[in-house]
């Protein structure tokens, strides 16, 4: 059966830590935005968010018999997306922070380009494997399974990522105080752990 909204909560909760923390991805939007406007920042939301979402399904689905025939395989997987994502909420908490700045590379990045930062970023593919890990079961339906939570990923991240557009076009100075940015990552590793560990007992 695939999850209900109870049961998806808990990965509606990762799927937007995991887009709205500040990073990379939402840094080059942000000062993207910034420099060349809102619209002008939408190809990269789009190329990103629906890169990530592919890679989500296709470790899904390249690992989906051997995690299913090999329940083992399986929890070993959980356990180390579990512990990794437990370690980057504790970094997330404790790692210092500035100014967010909101200068960009001369050259804009677009769409294709965006796109394929996700498929060489490190972080991406173990984002990927945390979510098919923790999040997708053991059963007849996981393909079912990993392909909901793809489109759940895409659908939460977009709005994420517009957010952090619609932030570098108008309101950078929200986040500009280094001490506002500590809490907002600090608030964001709380619920990254919560979102995590909570998935373990439903």
């Amino acid at each position: 059966m695939l999850p209900t909204f109870p049961a998806l909560l808990p990965f509606l909760l990762f799927a937007f830590v995991a887009s709205i923390t500040p990073g990379p991805t939402n840094i080059l939007v942000l000062s993207n935005s910034a420099r060349y406007g809102f619209k002008a920042a939408l190809p990269i939301v789009f190329g990103a968010c629906v890169s990530a979402a592919l890679i989500v399904l296709l470790v899904g689905s390249g690992f989906g018999q051997t995690l299913s025939a090999n329940p083992g395989v399986q929890q070993a997987m959980k356990w180390i997306g579990v512990i990794w994502l437990t370690s980057l909420a504790w970094r997330i908490f404790k790692t210092p922070v500035g100014p967010i700045n909101a200068a960009t590379p001369g050259r804009r990045l677009g769409l294709w380009g965006a796109a394929g930062l996700q498929w060489v970023n490190p972080k991406t593919w173990m984002m990927a494997f945390a979510v098919v890990s923790v999040f997708a079961n053991s059963t007849s339906e996981r393909t079912e399974q990993v392909m909901l939570l793809s489109l759940v990923f895409l659908l939460v991240s977009l709005p994420c990522l517009s957010a952090w557009a619609a932030l570098g076009a108008g309101s950078t100075r929200l986040l500009r105080s280094p001490g506002a940015l500590l809490r907002f990552n600090q608030c964001m590793a709380i619920m990254l752990l919560v979102s995590v560990w909570s998935c373990i007992w439903i």
